[in-house]
């Protein structure tokens, strides 16, 4: 395909220009403030993105770069390969010990998507010199997206779906809007998996007990060595909040890379962005979710054939869940199973070397993980199984209202030639 000059200027832009000039910058072509100290309407139509707009920005957030690295040792059970990982490939974002739980969900004017290519292999092969084909990723990363729905998210831009401050801003004409979501029932799963593997096991400090039946496989974990459940399930949504904030931070740079506006936040009520906000009129992603008197909000689970959380009711129970996770990991394509490719010279020799979870492993993880669900009615059992945070938006900048509002340099120079670069307007 025939590229914009703005590509190549894209492709020259340097790392410290980008972190030295990020900044959110939210007014774009065809917004309007209509009161206070920033009044001002825009005299231009709202410009969508094009497509090789679209796909650079979701790609910044989420592509894939080529085979995940691994973790190489753990003393515990030397000499064995770290076997946390639940995908064999890397991303634009980093993913605790490897997890790798979330997907990429966007929407402009045209329609709402998904990307899903947190199983995917190398979309490219890196050169000698480390250096990957961003064109190749890019074809990759286009056979990859699903349109789920014809038409922009159904979320309104009102108090209490979207933040007060971003009312007018936020999910409107011309816009793109990235949203990643992470499964956090699947994370905390894998988390337990990561704790047995280095002998910890858990506790209820809620209910003050240790979980019935763990004694069974003492012999697996250190008595001595326990983690609450509300300690470990807030540790891992705090590692998915890094997850799906890094991505977009990656996204962000983009943006000053390629002159576009927008910035991450995290301003949209989460409820009504997975489809939980009660109104029928707002579905916003449509995932299933389950209301109980024990819980303070409701729990989103799963978007069926989509993204399906690792819990009930996507699974008859926690072992099946178990059992899909061991799958991932070590079933085709996972980043343990030795007909897998890789990064390395020997990558059979690799991947054969993590120790495959047993049967009894995996008793004793699906007692903790079914402990909770029967316990709290839902898994997790005190953070929502399905979780999204933050969100980048991308759009064509106004420069006018800057240049009326501003001191010089409240853009960059991308910003300044976006439009000549990009879209051949002089």
């Amino acid at each position: 395909m025939e590229l914009p000059e703005g590509f190549g200027k894209m492709m020259d832009f340097g790392l410290v220009e980008a972190l030295l000039g990020r900044r959110s910058r939210r007014f774009f072509m065809g917004a309007e403030i209509p009161d206070g100290v920033f009044a001002y309407k825009s005299e231009h139509a709202p410009l969508p993105l094009t497509e090789l707009e679209k796909m650079l920005i979701v790609g910044a957030c989420a592509g894939n770069t080529s085979w995940h690295h691994m973790i190489f040792r753990a003393q515990r059970y030397a000499p064995h390969l770290s076997n946390y990982a639940a995908a064999a490939g890397g991303r634009t974002f980093p993913s605790a010990a490897g997890f790798h739980t979330s997907m990429t969900f966007f929407t402009d004017d045209e329609g709402v998507y998904v990307l899903n290519n947190r199983d995917a292999p190398a979309s490219a092969e890196r050169d000698k010199k480390g250096k990957l084909d961003l064109e190749a990723v890019l074809g990759a990363l286009k056979g990859q997206v699903t349109k789920l729905q014809n038409h922009r998210l159904q979320l309104p831009g009102e108090v209490p779906y979207i933040e007060a401050h971003n009312t007018w801003v936020v999910n409107k004409p011309g816009t793109l809007l990235v949203i990643p979501v992470a499964d956090l029932s699947q994370h905390v799963l894998l988390a337990i998996c990561y704790m047995l593997q280095n002998g910890l096991v858990l506790t209820d400090d809620i209910n003050k007990r240790t979980i019935p039946g763990i004694a069974k496989y003492s012999h697996l974990y250190d008595e001595n060595a326990v983690w609450p459940i509300t300690f470990l399930e807030q540790w891992s949504m705090a590692e998915v909040t890094a997850e799906l904030s890094t991505s977009c931070y990656a996204g962000a740079l983009m943006l000053q890379a390629m002159g576009l506006g927008g910035w991450m936040f995290d301003g949209i009520d989460p409820f009504s962005m997975l489809g939980a906000s009660g109104n029928p009129a707002v579905p916003g992603l449509n995932f299933r979710y389950d209301t109980n008197e024990r819980w303070p909000y409701p729990n989103p689970t799963g978007l069926q054939g989509v993204m399906e959380g690792y819990c009930p009711p996507h699974f008859p129970d926690m072992r099946a869940a178990v059992d899909a996770v061991c799958e991932r990991k070590f079933g085709q394509g996972g980043p343990f199973n030795i007909r897998t490719s890789g990064p390395w010279k020997e990558t059979a020799k690799v991947r054969g070397a993590a120790e495959v979870h047993s049967e009894e492993f995996r008793e004793c993880v699906a007692l903790q993980a079914q402990y909770i669900y029967d316990t709290f009615g839902k898994f997790p059992g005190t953070v929502p199984s399905i979780f999204v945070i933050t969100y980048l938006q991308a759009h064509h900048l106004d420069l006018a209202f800057y240049d009326k509002f501003f001191k010089p340099g409240a853009y960059l120079h991308t910003h300044a030639s976006h439009m000549a670069n990009w879209h051949n307007y002089k």
